[in-house]
């Protein structure tokens, strides 16, 4: 909760003007019951109508009095909760850009969708009801019983002893239904995972025909939902049963001790009815806090999970005194470099030593799991090494800040991400003040320039999510412009020309040639390798093997047998 209140603090004049109306408001309501005994006993029971008239004008001036107040608290409470779920939504995001790729692993996807909408949503509401409402409820409570012995103190006594029973009972059910809530939204988490994967996947599943199974994985995950929420749901129920039969218990004792009060001159009828009027105000407060104890049970839990994410430290950090950006042109040192990803035992890269000249085209080839992509990760310090260090042009890269290090990188990841815009505005992430003509000479490097043209908008072409109109080739080259777009000093590309034919991927090399980057390039095309400055053989995290292709076809059995089986491939078709 410290970080809602750390974030509500900003909006301290808004929330200070709802409380001081909640309280206008708590006031009236509390001083109408008082007003009423004096018309009854000085007005009614003396049949002096002057004095009704009097008392009664003075209870219709403060009900408007409350009901200015009431209106202005609305407003200045959803101000406040409103800009307040502004920021700590802000907070989550920012915070969530500040991760390094082994957050991820702590906090999935669909979590963190769930925490900065779900949650956020539940904390901003719980503020407004609270400065509206809720706190408005026990104050109530408080203020009757205090007024119920200022009235009469004798009768007011049942009140002292039956309603700290109540307060202890709703406590109980409040600690209770935090712990429950948070398994809810544990619940929902799930469910936003099943359905985040089964539309990320929409072709898969129909391709496979598994939309039966996808629809079962749902049905369970919201099966557990609709159970835990219903398990829930039942305790908070049992606070309005109890408090309505306590509270008329009480009701029924004030009346049958009030009646011996005023036959024996200890009470007026007045004051019993001003009491009468307190209990009935304090069980339509109570009644309303089974909604207060799911709110602020619901609130505790959403909390704690935005807590959670604010509370994280990135694994990766900016150094205390950035260095200045290294010249050169792009050597790249791995030096005793070792490497395990966070919640795993086993290395994936293993006393790595190799250097990589400025300019130089390398080729990196192996099995899955070799080690290709996590080399590629270390370089721009997606993750930092165990041991060992990583250097670009003599630099160790986690002396440099993190954006003057990737400024110098243009990375195409194995997986193509575009976004939701246009085709110039995905090329403009490369480069975010590029020129049309700029954008142009990239796409025409990438091999993608001549179906550009024949899109009715060309560059102001939508694209739809993650690229859903484009084929899979097209999102390649497309991510490939991007990268070349910023003209970095060393280019990454993992593993990005798999869904190009032979001729477009030759074509493709041999225009990045016109780039003056180092590059290095993971394939498993044999034909990507020949025409390399150099060739890296990973097996199970070590370089086994490098060199140029003639040399490996000489040296290397591993590559030899690479070569041999693509060949026989390319034979049969």
């Amino acid at each position: 909760m410290l970080h809602v209140f750390r974030h509500l603090k900003t909006y301290r004049f808004a929330v200070a003007v709802a409380l001081f109306l909640t309280l206008v408001e708590l006031g009236v309501e509390l001083i109408q019951p008082l007003l009423m005994a004096r018309i009854i006993d000085n007005g009614i029971i003396e049949q002096d109508l002057s004095t009704v008239v009097f008392w009664g004008s003075i209870m219709v001036g403060l009900s408007l009095v409350s009901f200015a107040s009431g209106i202005i608290n609305s407003f200045y409470a959803a101000y406040a909760s409103q800009h307040t779920g502004y920021d700590l939504r802000t907070s989550l995001f920012h915070k969530v850009q500040s991760f390094a790729f082994s957050n991820f692993s702590q906090f999935p996807t669909s979590s963190l969708m769930t925490r900065i909408t779900n949650d956020v949503n539940q904390l901003q509401n719980t503020i407004f009801m609270s400065l509206r409402i809720m706190l408005r409820a026990p104050l109530l409570v408080i203020g009757s019983v205090i007024m119920a012995l200022i009235v009469n103190w004798q009768l007011a006594l049942i009140l002292v002893l039956t309603i700290p029973l109540l307060v202890g009972f709703l406590l109980f059910l409040l600690r209770k239904a935090s712990a429950l809530f948070k398994q809810v939204q544990s619940k929902v988490d799930l469910v936003n995972n099943v359905v985040q994967e089964n539309l990320t996947a929409i072709r898969l599943v129909k391709s496979y025909t598994r939309r039966g199974f996808e629809g079962e994985r749902f049905d369970t995950a919201a099966d557990g939902l609709k159970d835990r929420t219903v398990k829930t749901m039942r305790l908070i129920e049992t606070t309005m049963p109890v408090i309505l039969l306590v509270m008329n218990a009480t009701i029924m004792l004030v009346l049958w001790f009030g009646t011996a009060g005023v036959n024996t001159g200890g009470a007026s009828v007045g004051e019993v009815v001003a009491i009468i009027n307190y209990v009935t105000r304090m069980t339509g407060a109570l009644s309303i806090f089974s909604m207060i104890i799911m709110i602020f049970s619901r609130a505790k839990a959403s909390a704690e999970r935005t807590g959670d994410v604010l509370d994280a430290e990135p694994d990766i950090t900016e150094p205390g005194k950035p260095a200045s950006v290294p010249d050169g042109r792009g050597e790249i040192t791995f030096k005793d470099v070792s490497f395990h990803y966070p919640g795993t035992e086993a290395p994936v890269l293993k006393e790595m030593t190799v250097t990589i000249h400025a300019k130089e085209r390398i080729a990196v080839m192996g099995a899955t799991g070799s080690g290709k992509t996590s080399l590629f990760q270390l370089i721009p310090r997606l993750y930092d090494t165990d041991e060992g260090t990583v250097k670009i042009d003599g630099k160790d890269v986690s002396s440099l800040s993190l954006k003057s290090l990737r400024q110098l990188i243009g990375y195409v990841p194995q997986e193509v991400m575009l976004f939701t815009g246009s085709i110039a505005e995905n090329l403009r992430w490369g480069k975010a003040d590029a020129s049309e003509q700029e954008m142009i000479q990239v796409l025409k490097d990438a091999q993608i320039y001549d179906h550009i043209q024949e899109l009715p908008d060309g560059l102001n072409t939508r694209i739809g999510q993650r690229g859903v109109n484009l084929s899979g080739g097209q999102k390649q080259r497309l991510s490939i412009a991007r990268a070349l777009l910023r003209n970095p000093r060393i280019l990454l590309l993992d593993d990005c020309t798999s869904a190009l034919d032979a001729k477009t991927e030759s074509q493709l090399l041999k225009a990045l040639e016109r780039y003056a980057c180092t590059t290095l390039m993971i394939t498993q095309k044999v034909s990507s390798t020949a025409e390399a400055d150099g060739i890296f053989l990973m097996e199970d995290g070590r370089i086994e093997a490098q060199g140029t292709h003639d040399e490996l076809l000489r040296t290397s059995t591993l590559y030899q047998a690479i070569y041999q089986s693509q060949q026989e491939q390319e034979v049969q078709l």
